[in-house]
This record gives C-alpha cells, structure tokens and sequence, in this order.
C-alpha cells in the first residue's frame, strides 16, 4: 500500500486538526546538500511524500530547524518505526551530516526489521555498557546513515530508557552524529516519548488516516504540553489520497 503523509506543524494547530484542520512550517540552518538514492526499497509516491517530510521537518529555510527528533506513534500500529527509518533514510541521501535512528521502543523494538538487519547489540547493551556510543551502533548501506537498534532486552529496559544514563547516552549520540531520529512506543502504552522528547529537539506524532482515536491524540498531545516537550507536528500516514499541492504550500 502506497503511503502519504502530511506534516502538520505546531502544537495548537496539531490540537486544530485534532478537532477538524491544520497547518504551517518549520525552517532550518543551511546543510550542504548532496544527491543520493535512498537506499530503502517504497513505491515512488510513498518516497515523494517522505521526502517532503524530510524537507519540511528537517531542511526548511529560514530559521533552525530540529535535528534531533522522537518519532512517536499516538497508539501501536500507526507507522512510527516505519516513518522513522524511511525518513532516516531519505534525510541521509540528502545531507552529507551522520544520520542515525535509534530504537527506543523496548516494548516492540522493529526499528532493525525496517534495516533489514539483526538486533542483537544496540540501545540496551549501552545502557549496561560503558564503551562509547559509536560501538553499539551499526552502518547502514549509505555511510552517513547508522543504526544503533534496541539491543538485548532485560527486564529493566524500559525503566533505563528514563534514567541518567540513558540521558548521557542520549547527549553522546547528539554529539556524534548531525541528525538523531528516534522511534519510541506509542504514547498510549509508556510515557518514554516525552522523557525522550525533553531530551531532544522535540517530538512528532504519528497518526493513522482514519485509524487514529481523536481522544487518544488528544490525550498524548496534553500530556506532552503538560512535560513542556516540543510538538513538531503530526505525521498523518497512510492517507488514502495525496495531499494537494496547494495545500502542501500552506504547511
């Protein structure tokens, strides 16, 4: 199924959508360009529409734009991992910056399913580990794009993703690396997006056309204004239909 997205920026307008409309941008520091392929495998449509997300997130002119980001799903099943790593993907083919996505999802870590690659030394093993943080990642096909996947799961991995170390942990890869995109569990099930989101730049929602609880979006959206966190903006994925360019101009 070919997916579409549309990015709709700041919180109260987020809440607007919530009851029935959206809308504006975001914009960002020069970052040297370069051309590319992404390396993962989607229909040209669903490519297009993640690139205009990258463009929109992440290379928007005019003024600063977030590079470290938590992509969190306002419930399971919304899309997070996969936008999270498609996004991952394309922002690599177009900077020439490290780009790294990491797992944070120690409920349901796919982040590495949408790679292709194994998870089997990652997030977790840094929070019990004291290496630097470049051993607990992997290269991905591109070479400014790494993964640093959930790792080996214990019973104490969600309660370590809210600790000190895991906060050092976390300026270690903003130090590292240009970009961080982050997947987390939806915010229905923990609350690790917005103790993630404090931590970075600020935090983007994942909705399900025609899927997502407008009450439950709207819950996680005062929970995160409550946590001071930055709302970037939603993700609406899976839209049965693109979305006008007039209205991409709008955003």
């Amino acid at each position: 199924m070919s997916r579409n997205f549309e990015l709709l920026h700041e919180a109260g307008k987020v809440q607007e959508m919530l009851r029935q409309r959206i809308e504006t941008p975001v914009a960002t520091a020069p970052v040297v360009m370069i051309q590319g392929a992404p390396s993962l495998q989607i229909d040209d449509a669903a490519r297009e529409e993640v690139n205009k997300l990258v463009q929109r997130l992440f290379l928007a002119s005019g003024t600063l734009c977030p590079r470290q980001v938590v992509f969190a799903g306002t419930e399971r099943g919304n899309g997070s991992s996969w936008t999270c790593a498609h996004a991952a993907d394309v922002l690599a083919s177009q900077v020439s910056g490290s780009v790294c996505a990491v797992d944070c999802d120690s409920l349901f870590p796919t982040l590495h399913e949408e790679f292709k690659v194994q998870n089997h030394y990652g997030l977790a093993d840094a929070l019990l580990g004291g290496e630097p943080i470049r051993q607990y990642v992997q290269q991905l096909s591109r070479p400014n794009l790494w993964l640093l996947s959930a790792g080996s799961l214990h019973e104490n991995a969600p309660q370590m993703l809210s600790s000190e170390k895991m906060q050092r942990r976390m300026a270690e890869l903003q130090a590292e690396f240009d970009y961080v995109l982050i997947d987390t569990a939806s915010l229905d099930a923990s609350n690790h997006s917005g103790v993630l989101g404090s931590w970075c730049d600020g935090v983007a929602l994942v909705l399900k056309a025609n899927s997502s609880d407008r009450k439950a979006a709207r819950k996680a959206l005062a929970g995160l204004e409550t946590a001071n966190v930055r709302v970037l903006g939603a993700v609406l994925n899976q839209r049965t239909f693109p979305v006008p360019d007039r209205i991409y101009r709008r955003l």
